[in-house]
């Protein structure tokens, strides 16, 4: 029994002995492959990426980057009619265009468009994104004769608003209409008192991106669960004025937030409009158009230009990082 039993161990050490490490060659063997293939993976995705990326990559260095650098380094330099300069001013330029009354004066005219602007078209925009979705036919259709404006020309929407609509002669849209009852035309764009001129430029940036926001607030209202509606039902809401107080208006906060920042950033940048219809004014000028008329008139100024370029960023990112903190974006709904 003894002697029977001990070659009997004796093989399956060695057989187990010698099965291990066979076994373990041949997991390292099938390892290999898989981690270059895996490697293969990385590379070609990453190749892939850059391929994507990379000429966006490009052109935001080329046509953002470098330019913004570009103009933070003519600021501090006297550069006239040359974006090459020699001499350094230091922080001369940006005392000069903080001082400088016209400059000052366009962050008053701002100021007033943000004012109107900026509420109106929320309201509008909120008004026609609850008409669409209430519809039962044709909602497709309203959605896009409300949205197709954003897509047409600031230019060519400027050019129709001052030739068409508001011209001066009388056979304008406008002064069509005030003849008919019985009121005298009147010249929209001639003079600041009284300052006709808001109205036409209020009106073509209320046509042109109240579509826009208009989707935004759509598809925020059509993200609302319909539950809360019927709960509100259930205990006895009305329809209409209680359940949008109580319930649209806060489900749609995130969205009017962004839709408020958005605005009051695109406001900051009006240039098509004023500049088109107003021509060569000296009055109702936005800071963008005073700075093209700074570095890019007669005296060709480009280090003041730049100077009140970046003060008008710096101004931009304040104002948008206050608001966004009193409006509470980006917080989530616990911490409210």
């Amino acid at each position: 029994m003894t002697s029977t039993s001990t070659p009997t161990s004796a093989s399956t050490t060695a057989s187990t002995g010698t099965a291990g490490p066979a076994h373990s060659s041949t997991t390292t063997a099938g390892e290999k492959p898989r981690r270059r293939a895996a490697g293969r993976g990385v590379r070609g995705r990453t190749l892939a990426f850059w391929l994507f990326t990379g000429p966006f990559l490009a052109g935001l260095i080329v046509f953002v980057y470098i330019p913004i650098g570009w103009s933070a380094w003519l600021s501090f330099y006297e550069a006239r009619s040359t974006v090459t300069p020699t001499e350094f001013v230091g922080l001369a330029n940006y005392r000069d265009m903080l001082s400088d009354g016209d400059f000052v004066k366009s962050l008053g005219t701002f100021t007033v468009f943000a004012a109107i602007v900026v509420p109106v078209t929320w309201a509008l925009s909120l008004g026609l994104a609850l008409l669409v979705n209430r519809l039962r036919f044709m909602k497709a259709f309203f959605r896009s004769v409300f949205f197709l404006p954003t897509a047409v020309s600031f230019v060519a929407a400027t050019l129709v608003w001052k030739m068409s609509i508001f011209s001066g002669v009388r056979f304008g849209l406008a002064n069509t209409v005030l003849d008919v009852f019985g009121i005298d035309s009147i010249a929209w764009l001639a003079s600041p008192d009284p300052p006709w001129y808001w109205l036409v430029i209020v009106t073509v940036r209320l046509w042109l991106q109240s579509g826009f926001y208009m989707i935004l607030f759509l598809a925020a209202l059509q993200n609302i669960p319909a539950e809360l509606y019927e709960a509100a039902a259930i205990d006895g809401a009305k329809r209409g004025r209680q359940t949008f107080r109580y319930i649209t208006l806060p489900q749609l906060r995130a969205t009017s937030t962004a839709v408020i920042l958005l605005l009051l950033v695109a406001a900051y940048q009006a240039f098509d409009e004023f500049y088109n219809l107003l021509q060569k004014t000296t009055w109702g000028r936005p800071p963008l158009v005073e700075l093209y008329y700074t570095a890019l008139g007669e005296n060709q100024d480009y280090g003041r230009g730049s100077a009140g370029a970046l003060i008008l960023t710096v101004l931009i990112c304040t104002v948008t990082l206050l608001q966004g903190k009193l409006l509470g974006f980006g917080r989530g709904e616990g911490d409210r």
